[in-house]
Formats: structure tokens, C-alpha cells, sequence
């Protein structure tokens, strides 16, 4: 074979070449003289395939006869003599007609970026060409100068298409049944491509990152090197974990360095900005992973935790879209569950939010119901959504809906809770195990279903989980239900959740499984902590007996209760043994026990004394339990009152204390937040004196 060995290595660069075909077709343009787009400022994360580019575009450029000066800046000194110097080894004293600069690497040239705009490219010949290629985007003076912007193109490299990134496989060696498995793991990231084909070419083909170490290990270096310190690199491993970074999650693993590490994160190139947040390339999200589970798994632990409770205090404390947003934050951590690819397809696709339904879209949805469950199903759920139409609720992509869900609130108030024999099933178990108390509500998702792949599409599962975890974290529940068609797809993420199996149902010529959740049984902070962890192990099973309350006290009883645990404030073996251990007002951070009832009653009765209308009962209280006179004559004496009306305020102050706890023990209200009580404002601070 003739021709120097340059030219053979510079044939199999060109065969080997892959996929760029905007910037490959921009280059020749500018070499040809077809396009005033004279300088290519290119850009993207380490390993996407930059030095790739610029060694294929060299080719090009000697191929045509050009004079072409290749630096990479991580050889070169960054100072203008320093540059001049390289040049000159490759084009002699100045560059000749016709030449092409080429720089790699030019973050390493950064403070050479003005003096590079001033001075030394204006100097090169009228049809020069030049190519930069670095990890960061162009400084704002070749966009903003007016004649820089008349001979610029800046393009961003980001992953190859999956046909571009096959056909790498294809041409590193990698067999067509293994191509698939390798593209979706590389996520068109060429330098991970590479790895993954080489792994292959000795026999390993992986299932997984992990099953790649030196992959990881390059990946890992190509994505934290540019991390200036320890809050910086922390800032990353955040993003890692969390489907979009703000600025107020990373002020909670970073602290006061929060606003510099959301600077330098929103300028990476494996960084996409958008109005909500930053969110990383799912590549480097599962690199880093990788890395975290391999060497610092506690390190993971505590980052999964941070974003995990963020996630859940916005959602309580938000509304909206920043609740909607919430959700689906928290929701993305369950990206280990046996609904890990329906995640995954979600954040591929990007999720959409949950907004009422229009009236159009009622209908749309009873056809697609019609479709895939039958004519019963379909006039059912058509009767629901006439009936109450503001609760149908739809994700839509662009105009379009693609998933929408129906969820209930018992009592709701309509015959339809007899007519419909799902939800008829579902208050019948309710009625027969636990049944609900004043103030509680019992939660029932209807309906869920995707446009395309009915109830295992992506955005079926999207709609039903937002409205499923919202409520479920927002109101006072005794039960919550979900109904499914689809059983064999459900099961195992009901199963993850610790949702039991309670029944079936027939409709028409179908089949429609119940699965609930008495939250009278189990905190729901409980919960959330046994799902922190479920996240991060991908664990599944019904919820441990360990967490587990005893059956909820009837309204009067737990009225009972209140008056005999006051009685026994001071008495922890007496207290051990109140029904109360077993409600949401024993649940400490050890889990229940008498010292946690106490907390919680005396918090009680000191929360009443930071509302004005009942500060005065708040004193009865404090001065007849908490810090009790040696008897009720004595409370009176103390509190200056006639024991007559002592007697009457410290029944109103326990009547109002009970309202309260009943309260707290619903879930409808949260202590430290708004005091919620039917009852008008007392008069006894007013009537009485302060004691």
C-alpha cells in the first residue's frame, strides 16, 4: 500500500469517523469558501468527542492543501509569546494564505481569550479558518461584537443520536445484537462508547455502568476535574442525585457557598438550564452514581437523604407548580424501584405538569378508556367526570394530552360512590377494617391511563403518582386507594410502596384491583423514612409490623384518652400504658413511646398560649397539668379565679386541647403550623387578669 503512514492514520481517522455532521459540513463550508462563518467555537464536557472533531477536521483541511497548525493548550504556555512561538514552529514567521488554526483544550488558554480576539486571529489572512474547541461556552464579546458575529459559529457538542452512536459500535467491532444494550448504557457519549466497545472487544460485554469500572473512573475524572474544591464538588454530587438543582437545595449541602457553586454548575457543558432549576446529562448523573455507590456509599446517603427531605418540605409547604415540582423531585428518587425504566423514559422525555382538564379532554379520555378497558368502564368513568369535573386531571406534551387521572375524595357526595362497584368496594373494606372518624377522608385514585400505552405509559404513571403523593403528604387521610386494570405492571411498585392488596372487582369483562393504605397505622414521616430508604436499596415487602400502630381510637375514646394521659402527665410508667402510644401523638424520632405523647401534649398546650384566643385556657392548662398546683383549688388560687369558673374554663381548655389533638392525630394539622379549631374565641383573657 502506497503513502506515508501519515496518510494511512489520517484514511482511518476519516473511516472511523462518526456522527458531526453540522460541524463537519460547516468546516468544509468555511474551507471552500461557502460560507462567512470563518471561526468554530466549539464546546462541550470533557470526553464528548472534542479532540475527536478537531483531529477529523484536520484532515479535511490537509486534505485540501492547507497549512493547518494544531495546539493544544494544555502544551502551550498561556501567554500571547507563548502561542507565537508554537505558530511559528508550525507555519514559520507568519501564518500563509489558506491556514488553519486549530486549538484544543483552549479552557486552558482562557486568559488568553481577548488578546486571541484583538489581536492574533485578526491578523491571520482574509480566508484563514479556524476551529476552537474547549469545555466552556464562548466568552460574551464574540457573540456581542458586531463583526465577530458576522464571522462566528458557536456549536455545542452534546451526545450522538442512537443511530450515530450505534454506528460507532458498528465500527469499533461491536456486534448488532450487543449494539442496543451498549448505546442505551453510553447515552451517545462517544468517549463511553469507546470504553464500553473496548470492554466488549475482551469478552465482557457489561449490563451495567458499574460493571465497568475504568469507564466510571474516566468519566468520573472527564466530569469532576474542573470541580475547584470540596463545596464545588459536593454541589455536583448533588445534582447528580436530584432531577433538577436550585440554588436553595445546594444552600443545603453546600451552605453560604451556594450561589458561586450554582454559578460555575450552570456553566458546564454537562449542564442544562432551565426555568426551574439545572439538571446534569443522564450519563454523567449515572457516572457519578456509579462512583458514590462504589467509594463513598455513606457520602450517597447523606446527599439522598438531603434531597429526599428537601423534596418532601417543599411539597408540604409549597403550591402549584413548585408543589407539582416537589413531587416529581421526590418521585425521580425512586429510580431504583421496580419502575426504574418508566423514570428513567420520563426524564428522556420530560415531565409534564398536572393541570385541570379542559372539556374537550373529558371526552378524549373516556375514548381512550373505551379503547383499552371496554364500553362499562368508559360510561362510568364518564358519569365521574360530569359529576365532578374539576377533579379529572391531565398531562399534556405540547397541546396534547398523554396522560390524565381521576382522583376521589370520600365522602364526595354523590350517588356514584353506590352506583360505581369499584368505589362502592373500596368504602365496604373501609367500612369493615377501620372505619373513617370525624375529619378524616379516605383517597381513591379512579382512574389512571396514558394516551399511547394505556396504564403502563410513562405519563399514566407520572399523573397518578403526582396526584397520589400530594395528597397523600397534604391531607388529613385515613385511607388511600388506588385502582387498577393493569395488576402484573402495578404490583411490584405496590408492593414497593407497602401497599396492600385488598380486593378485586368486575366491570364489564374486566377485572379492577384495589390497593390501599390505612395511614392510621403507619406516620406518614414513617413512611417517607421507609421510602427513603426503599429509594436507595430498590427494597420491596409490606410495611414492617415494627412500624406499625395499633387500630385507630374512635373519636370519643381518644377524648377519653387525652383526659386520662393529662391526669398522668407527670407519671411515665403510668403514661407507657395510654392508648395514646399508639396514635401519631407518640411518634418520636425513636419511634413511639410515652416520653414523645408528653412532648407532644405539653407542645399542645403551649401552642394554644401562642394564639390569643386561647391564651387563657393555655394558663388553666399549664397551671392544672403541665406545671400542676398541688390541686385544683389550689391551680384557682394561683390563677386568681373563682373555682366555679376554674371548673368550667379548664373543661372549655380540655374540650379546645382535644380539638387539637385530634387534629394532629388526623393529619389535618402539623404542630408549629396554624391552629385550626371550630370553635369561637374564649373570653377568659380578657375577663381575668394574667396570672
Amino acid at each position: 500500500m502506497g503513502g506515508t503512514l501519515a496518510e494511512r492514520l489520517d484514511e482511518a481517522r476519516r473511516r472511523a469517523f462518526v456522527g458531526r455532521r453540522t460541524e463537519l459540513d460547516a468546516f468544509v463550508a468555511a474551507l471552500e469558501g461557502r460560507s462567512p462563518r470563518r471561526v468554530l467555537l466549539v464546546h462541550g464536557e470533557g470526553g464528548i468527542g472534542k479532540t475527536t472533531l478537531l483531529s477529523r477536521l484536520r484532515v479535511e483541511a490537509v486534505a485540501r492543501g492547507r497549512a493547518v497548525a494544531l495546539l493544544d493548550g494544555r502544551d502551550v504556555d498561556p501567554t500571547p509569546q507563548g502561542v507565537t512561538d508554537a505558530l511559528a514552529r508550525a507555519w514559520g514567521a507568519t501564518a500563509p494564505d489558506g491556514a488553519v488554526l486549530l486549538v484544543d483544550h483552549a479552557e486552558v488558554l482562557a486568559p488568553l481569550d481577548r488578546w486571541l480576539r484583538e489581536e492574533l486571529l485578526p491578523a491571520l489572512p482574509g480566508d484563514a479558518v479556524v476551529a476552537v474547541a474547549g469545555r466552556h461556552p464562548p466568552a460574551p464579546g464574540w457573540r456581542t461584537d458586531p463583526g465577530w458575529r458576522e464571522v462566528v459559529a458557536v456549536h455545542p457538542l452534546g451526545p450522538l443520536p442512537d443511530a450515530d452512536a450505534e454506528e460507532l459500535l458498528a465500527v469499533a467491532g461491536v456486534t448488532a445484537a450487543d449494539r442496543p444494550r451498549l448505546a442505551a448504557l453510553g447515552r451517545g457519549h462517544p468517549l463511553a462508547l469507546a470504553l464500553l466497545a473496548d470492554a466488549a472487544a475482551r469478552g465482557a460485554v457489561p449490563a451495567a455502568l458499574v460493571d465497568v469500572p475504568d469507564l466510571v473512573a474516566a468519566l468520573t475524572s472527564a466530569v469532576l476535574d474542573d470541580a475547584p474544591d470540596e463545596a464545588h464538588t459536593v454541589g455536583l454530587l448533588t445534582s447528580a442525585i436530584a432531577w433538577l438543582t436550585t440554588e436553595d437545595l445546594l444552600r443545603r449541602t453546600v451552605g453560604d457557598a451556594a450561589p458561586a457553586v450554582w454559578d460555575w454548575l450552570a456553566a458546564r457543558p454537562f449542564m442544562a438550564q432551565g426555568p426551574r432549576g439545572l439538571a446534569l446529562h443522564d450519563l454523567a448523573r449515572e457516572v457519578l452514581e456509579a462512583e458514590l455507590d462504589r467509594r463513598s456509599p455513606e457520602r450517597r446517603r447523606w446527599l439522598h437523604r438531603i434531597v429526599h427531605d428537601h423534596a418532601v418540605d417543599e411539597l408540604r409547604a409549597a403550591g402549584g407548580p413548585d408543589r407539582q415540582l416537589a413531587a416529581v423531585q421526590l418521585l425521580f428518587l425512586h429510580r431504583r424501584s421496580p419502575l426504574t425504566s418508566t423514570f428513567w423514559a420520563l426524564r428522556a422525555r420530560g415531565a409534564g405538569a398536572l393541570a385541570p382538564a379542559r372539556i374537550d379532554e373529558a371526552a378524549q379520555a373516556v375514548a381512550v378508556l373505551e379503547r383499552f378497558e371496554g364500553p362499562e368502564s368508559a360510561a362510568l368513568a364518564s358519569a365521574w367526570f360530569a359529576e365532578r369535573p374539576g377533579d379529572l386531571q391531565v398531562v399534556r406534551q405540547g397541546e396534547e394530552m398523554a396522560g390524565f387521572v381521576l382522583a376521589l375524595l370520600h365522602p364526595t357526595g354523590s350517588p356514584l360512590e353506590e352506583r360505581d362497584p369499584v368505589v362502592r368496594a373500596v368504602l365496604e373494606h373501609v367500612r369493615r377494617e377501620d372505619p373513617v372518624r370525624p375529619g378524616e377522608q379516605v383517597h381513591i385514585i379512579r382512574i389512571l391511563a396514558g394516551v399511547a400505552e394505556h396504564q403502563r405509559d410513562p405519563y399514566a404513571v407520572l399523573a397518578s403518582s403526582i396526584a397520589a403523593i400530594t395528597d397523600w403528604l397534604t391531607r388529613p387521610l385515613a385511607w388511600s386507594f388506588t385502582t387498577v386494570v393493569d395488576t402484573e405492571f402495578w404490583r411490584p411498585f405496590f408492593d414497593y410502596l407497602g401497599l396492600t392488596e385488598v380486593g378485586e372487582v368486575g366491570v364489564g369483562a374486566g377485572r379492577v384491583a384495589l390497593f390501599g393504605m390505612d395511614w392510621r397505622r403507619i406516620d406518614v414521616d414513617a413512611w417517607l423514612d421507609l421510602m427513603n430508604e426503599r429509594e436507595q436499596t430498590g427494597a420491596t415487602g409490606p410495611v414492617p409490623a415494627t412500624l406499625l400502630r395499633p387500630r385507630p381510637l374512635s373519636r370519643d375514646a381518644f377524648a377519653v384518652a387525652v383526659r386520662a394521659a393529662l391526669r398522668d402527665l407527670h407519671r411515665p410508667d403510668v403514661l407507657a400504658a395510654s392508648p395514646l402510644v399508639g396514635t401519631r401523638l407518640a411518634v418520636g424520632l425513636d419511634g413511639p413511646s410515652p416520653e414523645a405523647l408528653r412532648a407532644t401534649l405539653v407542645e399542645a398546650v403551649a401552642r394554644l398560649g401562642r394564639d390569643a384566643r386561647h391564651a387563657g385556657l393555655c394558663r388553666v392548662l399549664d397551671r392544672t397539668f403541665v406545671r400542676a398546683a398541688p390541686t385544683q383549688e389550689a391551680a384557682a388560687e394561683v390563677l386568681g379565679l373563682p373555682f366555679s369558673t376554674y371548673r368550667r374554663h379548664l373543661g372549655r381548655a380540655i374540650d379546645v386541647l382535644t380539638d387539637l389533638l385530634w387534629a394532629v392525630e388526623i393529619g389535618e394539622v402539623r404542630l408549629g403550623g396554624a391552629v385550626s379549631t371550630d370553635r369561637p374565641p374564649d373570653d377568659l383573657g380578657t375577663e381575668h387578669p394574667e396570672a
